[in-house]
């Protein structure tokens, strides 16, 4: 397979700096699978970035919650690339459906983000996924195919690219896609991808799930043969953030 599993954490906007380094501590002290097994960043909002990378372990990274599409100037309130780069942030979720929708950013938008972010050294999270209107009117995807497309008609090198599917109805509703139907999109998606790009970035790239993951629910969902991880928002802010870590063992036996 050879896929490595990826444990993202998206803080989102959360936390005050005492709140930040109890999570950090949480995560320093907790006893999960190696660099081998999985793959965990997190990603803390902006003002945090600099003091979390200084205390957190160094076998896990940290990711911007967004950046800029591209080099910095009079962009009052954004932050480019190449500030990240500076600072030594290796990662950036760009995309993820909150921005989408509470943002009007377009598919074309995201996909000039994700190009430009990995000209600029720096690895992407790419969000996509569909609304609940989406799903019940089958359109499911149409809606993740053409998210994905619009960035791989300006991607060429896809080896520091984790696609990341979340389902807009399940972040932060409670509701979780069902293994199985996790499963089929993230499978789906790989054929997609097949078609459309290569074969081999098709059977390498890891498509991780986000929506409502939890302690609960993360064995079932990472047993699945082409859920690589996942991209975790409210669960990644308690210590079950590290069951969830954990869950990529169920891999070995898979």
């Amino acid at each position: 397979m050879g896929r490595k599993f990826f444990v993202g954490g998206n803080w989102k906007c959360n936390g005050t700096t005492e709140e930040v380094k109890k999570i950090v501590n949480t995560l320093n002290e907790a006893q999960v699978p190696s660099q081998d097994v999985v793959e965990v960043v997190v990603s803390p909002p902006f003002v945090f970035l600099p003091a979390v990378k200084s205390i957190l372990r160094p076998d896990f990274q940290v990711a911007a919650q967004n950046c800029w599409v591209k080099k910095g100037g009079a962009f009052t309130g954004e932050v480019s690339a190449e500030m990240l780069k500076n600072l030594d942030i290796p990662w950036v979720i760009l995309g993820h459906s909150e921005r989408r929708a509470l943002l009007n950013e377009s598919n074309e938008f995201v996909g000039d983000k994700v190009a430009y972010a990995l000209s600029q050294g720096l690895k992407v999270i790419a969000c996509v996924g569909e609304t609940l209107e989406q799903r019940e009117s089958g359109s499911t995807m149409d809606v993740v195919a053409a998210q994905t497309k619009a960035i791989a008609d300006r991607v060429s090198n896809w080896s520091d690219v984790v696609i990341a599917y979340e389902p807009v109805w399940a972040i932060g509703t409670g509701k979780v896609a069902t293994p199985a139907q996790a499963q089929d999109v993230h499978d789906e998606l790989r054929k997609w991808l097949a078609k459309n790009v290569s074969a081999e970035v098709a059977a390498t790239i890891r498509i991780i799930y986000g929506g409502s993951v939890n302690g609960a629910n993360c064995k079932e969902l990472a047993g699945q043969p082409d859920v690589d991880g996942f991209l975790v928002g409210g669960a990644s802010l308690k210590p079950e953030f590290v069951d969830i870590i954990k869950s990529s063992e169920v891999k070995k036996s898979v």
